[in-house]
């Protein structure tokens, strides 16, 4: 199984698109959206719902009111201020959900054992049928911050997938920045692909993953997305790309045909494939299957997987 994630410094790069295009492209793949903060991949593939699974990802204190005494040790010892008395209220201690970590100090101080830790529903993972094959997504809670672990559980359900059906590749839409979710969704994959665009913001997001990358020795690709609008900055994001060891760079032209398809809710290689963005896609991806059917030297080996392992699960916990 290949597992390819495509991922950017900064939102807005194109990045959702590029890899819908491929979902396209590529045969019989498994899709994971994995920017599981501020999901759209759907908004295109449109997805068919087969299934939807809670998600817990961390827990959250419950208090038995019949066991509680009210001493007020846990609103005393409770840093994040996540337990108060409710005016007028003579009833056990209330939570505040929104500023609560967790950390269940509250129930290891609680004189009478009151309290106790319980699973809370973070967000919800999906199973779901495309019209380019299966997909997992997920939606992350309103103000939930453990978007590592539901990226993992993510990444999970796409092996999963992809074994079931005999399916050969993975195809990996992932969040932008260097944070949590991005290092759960680059660890142990096979090739990073890193959108990137022609400006000095973007020069410097392209830095930042491409330090990410080394760090987790991943082989990487860079596309340069409407390179046109600043050519000479293109050609130098080239040539540094091609000097930081880059497998593949490749170079996607401005074309309105791209909004027009993103209007008409259709990836850009189905809704205008004879437009000039289109045809540089699909040279940038064809390039990128040679890459993965012939791999570079040093490709990762159980030592390096295990550290990957490591590094992402720490990444994860947060």
């Amino acid at each position: 199984m290949i597992e390819v994630a495509v991922v950017s410094g900064k939102g807005g790069t194109g990045k959702t698109s590029l890899t819908a295009c491929f979902a396209v492209l590529a045969e019989r793949p498994v899709v994971a959206d994995c920017d599981v903060d501020a999901a759209d991949l759907h908004l295109v593939l449109q997805p068919t719902v087969e299934s939807t699974e809670d998600f817990s990802g961390r827990s959250l204190p419950a208090i038995a009111a019949e066991d509680c005494t009210r001493c007020g040790d846990c609103i005393e010892v409770c840093r994040f201020d996540a337990l108060s008395w409710a005016a007028g209220d003579d009833g056990p201690p209330k939570l505040d959900p929104f500023r609560c970590e967790g950390c269940g100090l509250c129930m290891r101080i609680c004189p009478a054992e009151a309290i106790v830790m319980e699973p809370a529903v973070n967000g919800e993972l999906y199973t779901s049928q495309t019209r380019v094959g299966p997909m997992a997504h997920a939606r992350l809670g309103i103000a939930e911050d453990t978007s590592g672990k539901l990226v993992t559980k993510v990444r999970e359900r796409a092996r999963l997938l992809a074994e079931k059906d005999g399916r050969e590749l993975v195809l990996i839409d992932g969040p932008p920045g260097i944070g949590c979710p991005v290092i759960a969704s680059i660890a142990g994959v096979d090739l990073l692909v890193i959108v990137t665009e022609p400006t000095v913001a973007g020069r410097h997001d392209l830095e930042r993953v491409v330090r990410l990358a080394e760090h987790f020795r991943r082989s990487i690709a860079v596309c340069i997305n409407k390179w046109d609008l600043n050519e000479a900055l293109a050609d130098r994001l080239t040539e540094e790309a091609w000097a930081s060891g880059a497998v593949a760079v490749g170079r996607v032209r401005y074309d309105s045909a791209v909004t027009a398809a993103q209007r008409a809710g259709r990836t850009l290689v189905e809704h205008a494939p004879d437009s000039g963005a289109a045809a540089d896609v699909r040279a940038f991806w064809d390039a990128l299957v040679g890459v993965l059917a012939a791999p570079a030297p040093g490709t990762t080996t159980a030592g390096d997987q295990a550290d990957d392992d490591q590094n992402a699960e720490g990444s994860t916990r947060r």
